[in-house]
């Protein structure tokens, strides 16, 4: 294998150290199947584990990191190649990309080569990462990925990413309510955005606290806002306390016709006005 990457020189120097899961240890697992991550794994033994992740979010993402149990311990590069099966006898080595080795983080790789070492998988080709040892002057190492058992689990794989949720954490930690006038009852744009919020607390066990402020426009007494805008707010507290968050988490501020948007001219600008703002957090 050293003959894919290194010259006959640099072979003669160095020793090169090949990790890999024999036909017998080769296994993939899906370890992470919700709506909001789907993980691929695969265990190299002695070496780590290679990982394809890929979260909720607005758009198809995927990460790959290769996760070593000895961390890099200085800068450098590792060469990413695609080599064919033994089988294959004469078919050359493809260089797909170089990796980024950073002191104390493991390797990872963004989407486009991510979905390229996916799909050499499938063609029954082993990505291998080469680089040179950092704890040893003498020795190179290969750490490969072996496509015996992967294709069933990549379908599985594919089946968990078409289920995850099309936002992420990031897209609803801030969400702003827009309501109808004169009531608590929320535009439908808003009814959707709540019911998408309550969704993501069903599989997310790591929120920790939401903030519930309620406003409103300038139209009525200011004693009057101050009251419907605390009622806003509380009938989006019992709506997720409903959904299953503790009542604890939950905590709720009315603001009244304080701290405007917007002018009060137009009724665009005062739907603007009658809103109740949503901050989660997590720990």
């Amino acid at each position: 294998m050293s003959g894919l990457f290194f010259s006959a020189g640099s072979a003669a120097q160095y020793q090169l150290r090949q990790y890999s899961a024999s036909i017998e240890q080769s296994a993939w697992s899906l370890s992470v199947d919700t709506p909001l991550q789907c993980s691929l794994e695969h265990q190299i033994p002695h070496f780590g584990r290679a990982v394809f992740r890929s979260v909720a979010n607005k758009s198809l993402n995927l990460q790959f990191e290769l996760q070593m149990l000895r961390l890099p311990d200085n800068y450098g590069l590792a060469e990413v190649l695609s080599v064919p099966p033994a089988w294959r006898h004469g078919e050359p080595a493809k260089a797909l990309a170089s990796m980024q080795l950073l002191k104390q983080f493991n390797g990872d790789l963004p989407k486009k080569t991510a979905w390229t070492l996916l799909t050499e998988l499938e063609q029954g080709f082993s990505p291998t990462f080469y680089y040179i040892d950092w704890h040893s002057p003498y020795d190179k190492v290969a750490a490969a990925m072996n496509p015996v058992q992967f294709p069933a689990t990549y379908y599985q794989f594919n089946q968990c990413i078409t289920n995850l949720l099309p936002y992420g954490f990031d897209d609803i930690a801030f969400t702003v309510l827009t309501y109808e006038s004169g009531g608590d009852q929320l535009t439908r744009e808003s009814q959707r955005r709540l019911a998408q919020i309550a969704e993501y607390l069903k599989y997310d066990p790591e929120i920790d606290y939401i903030e519930i402020q309620g406003y409103t426009d300038s139209y009525g007494g200011r004693w009057m806002n101050e009251q419907l805008s605390v009622k806003r707010a509380e009938k989006v507290k019992s709506f997720f306390v409903a959904a299953g968050l503790s009542e604890d988490r939950v905590q709720v501020e009315g603001f009244g016709e304080r701290r405007h948007v917007a002018p009060n001219d137009t009724t665009i600008e005062r739907q603007r006005n009658r809103r109740v703002v949503l901050q989660l957090t997590k720990p």
